[in-house]
């Protein structure tokens, strides 16, 4: 059951990011540059591990795509201790929570106009400024996936050839989210693959 839910996050995260892109074409186009220019005068089938902390627009844009459309929405745990909230209020030990990353990625104090596709709020200088718990697509502490370094890799080496081979070009219609065990569309997410002629690779 963990590796198929594993496979669907995946898929989720990868589709959404394709369709952020595809409605963004600046984004879009300058992470294509950015894949151009790391694998220049390269077979891209060589890339390598070392080569994915090369490409940090692409990065910035795949981990914007998962605050707004994070594949889980919500995560659950059990107190093992009492938890005393800012406001002295006290959460007991023994209580199951729900923890809503979804509105964790869209609260306005933290993620400022949060409907925004912007890439630039995971530029290193303004991750400085924000909490590592405003972005938790792969939940946090000892209880993290711990499959989440495999998965950033597996999107970004799709991405990256996806990009390279093709130009992504939007559904006229806009998607809506569907929030089941893994965030979905209600129709599905329609894009348009258009092979770019001139492919330097």
């Amino acid at each position: 059951m963990f590796e198929h839910i594993s496979h669907d996050t995946t898929a989720s995260g990868l589709s959404w990011v394709l369709c952020s892109l595809a409605r963004h074409p600046e984004c879009q186009e300058r992470c294509r540059r950015e894949v151009q220019e790391l694998l220049k005068n390269r077979d891209p089938k060589e890339i390598e591990w070392d080569d994915l902390a090369q490409l940090p627009f692409l990065t910035m844009c795949l981990k914007e795509s998962l605050r707004l459309h994070s594949p889980v929405s919500r995560i659950h745990r059990c107190c093992t201790q009492d938890v005393v909230l800012p406001d002295g209020r006290v959460i007991p030990k023994g209580n199951s929570c729900t923890i809503s990353i979804f509105g964790i990625h869209h609260n306005p104090s933290v993620w400022p106009d949060p409907e925004v596709y912007d890439p630039f709020r995971f530029d290193p200088e303004n991750l400085q400024k924000r909490s590592p718990l405003a972005f938790i697509p792969f939940s946090a502490g000892p209880r993290n996936c711990i499959g989440q370094t495999f998965a950033m890799a597996e999107m970004k080496v799709v991405l990256a050839l996806t990009l390279l081979r093709f130009r992504v070009l939007p559904d006229l219609a806009e998607p809506r989210r569907k929030s089941e065990l893994i965030l979905r569309a209600e129709d599905g997410l329609w894009l348009r693959m258009e092979p770019l002629s001139a492919n330097p690779q």
